[in-house]
């Protein structure tokens, strides 16, 4: 497959992978893109699996978290890239804390924004009422036709829906959606996921920044803050007050700060 990857800062400066979510594109780092290349750093950002027209394979298996994760992989390899600073939002962060854990010698630091460790939501889905009621749409997201059929009805009108914050390039995303079979490709993560995708989990061990903001409708306090447990290492909480789930976008700046803190530290 071929992924579309943004590629940019000096050929020489330490590389800092960003990684999108759900139902975004690298066009979501777009703010946050030119700090770290002004601050030395080659910024590599791809459109994922699923998104870059090139790499769209057919089937929910096709978008498993091995998969997901051999993608990251490839990406690097590609570039020649032996460690990167990871930086994931939403399905990104998901992708980047499985990356921590299961290949660390490829990872200098991570900044996991927005999703916790997988351990920890996993947990939360099962003891947390709020998390529970906060993770309904997924039920929805996980119906093949259904969730086509509610999210794009009515001119997408759910599917815009969900952004809801000024600094969205709501319509660029909802254009992309509304291509033929983008948004199976994009429910296709969500399709896949199975319980055996966290086993062996084990705590990550290189430096970490979690970014967590407490206007996040779907990801709750318990899970935010149980994750430090998960990680072995130095590790800082960021919480954002007054911010969506849409923190690349709604929030650059502060997001910015944080990963610099920790790309300096």
């Amino acid at each position: 497959m071929v992924f579309d990857v943004v590629d940019e800062g000096p050929r020489d400066g330490e590389v800092v992978l960003l990684l999108h979510g759900f139902p975004q594109t690298s066009h979501s780092w777009r703010h946050v893109r030119p700090a770290l290349v002004e601050a030395g750093y080659r910024v590599l950002a791809p459109d994922q699996r699923g998104y870059s027209p090139g790499a769209r394979p057919e089937g929910a298996d096709a978008y498993d978290m091995p998969h997901l994760l051999g993608d990251v992989l490839g990406v690097l390899d590609g570039l020649g890239v032996e460690r990167a600073h990871v930086v994931g939002h939403d399905w990104g962060a998901a992708v980047a804390w499985q990356l921590a854990s299961r290949h660390p010698q490829r990872v200098r630091t991570l900044t996991a924004v927005s999703v916790p460790h997988p351990l920890e939501f996993t947990d939360a889905l099962r003891h947390d009422e709020d998390q529970r009621r906060r993770s309904q749409y997924m039920l929805l997201f996980k119906q093949p036709g259904k969730a086509e059929e509610v999210l794009l009805e009515d001119g997408a009108r759910r599917l815009r829906e969900l952004f809801g914050v000024p600094g969205v390039d709501v319509e660029r995303y909802v254009a992309l959606m509304q291509e033929p079979d983008v948004l199976t490709k994009a429910l296709n993560w969500y399709r896949a996921t199975k319980r055996a995708d966290n086993d062996g989990l084990e705590p990550v061990t290189v430096p970490t920044t979690y970014v967590w903001s407490d206007g996040d409708e779907a990801l709750g306090r318990t899970a935010a803050e149980g994750t430090a447990q998960h990680v072995a290492a130095d590790y800082r909480f960021v919480e954002l007050s007054g911010v969506s789930h849409w923190v690349p976008e709604e929030a650059p700046d502060a997001l910015v700060a944080a990963v610099l803190e920790r790309l300096r530290g």
